[in-house]
């Protein structure tokens, strides 16, 4: 094939990358000779002249997390061919569903990383220890006070039979 080709089977080729055609950018080289770069550029500069854009965002808009999910699994065991065959069936790029199924996985990611601890856990559990500790203090002094108030009360109870005994002190 030529490197200067006509207007028209330029416009013809371009018309066949797009909708409602979404032929294949490989299956278009290999039948015309052209290089792929040549088509995704031509492809490229055509959707730009439309503006139409990044076409993955604005299709992925209408989906929600569930669809974008659903389909990452429908998806997941299939070859090349047969996503490149599903994304034509379904208006997708290739490149949305890949981008949807490494969102999956990162989510996957950041849900079992927030069963682990985090900070606000590791302050909640440092001032449970303090709390605990605190409380041991304090139950170790009642201990230590209760003690000392049986001595007073032994004490108190061995002076009244010592005075009953030897009867009342004489310098009371």
């Amino acid at each position: 094939m030529p490197a200067n080709v006509t207007a028209e089977y330029k416009a013809e080729i371009i018309k066949r990358m797009l909708a409602p055609n979404n032929e294949s950018v490989p299956s278009l080289s290999k039948e015309t000779g052209l290089t792929k770069s040549r088509l995704y550029e031509w492809r490229r500069k055509e959707l730009k002249r439309l503006g139409v854009g990044d076409q993955s965002k604005k299709k992925s808009e209408k989906y929600t997390s569930e669809d974008k999910f659903m389909i990452v699994m429908e998806t997941f065991g299939m070859t090349e061919r047969e996503l490149g065959d599903y994304c034509r069936s379904k208006g997708l790029f290739r490149e949305s569903i890949l981008s949807w199924r490494t969102a999956c996985t990162k989510a996957n990611v950041k849900a079992s990383l927030s069963s682990k601890p985090d900070n606000d856990d590791e302050a909640l559990k440092s001032d449970l220890k303090k709390a605990q500790d605190a409380q041991k203090a304090l139950e170790k002094e009642l201990r230590r006070k209760e003690k000392a108030l049986a001595e007073m009360a032994a004490l108190a109870v061995l002076r009244k039979k010592a005075q009953s005994i030897w009867g009342e002190d004489e310098e009371n």
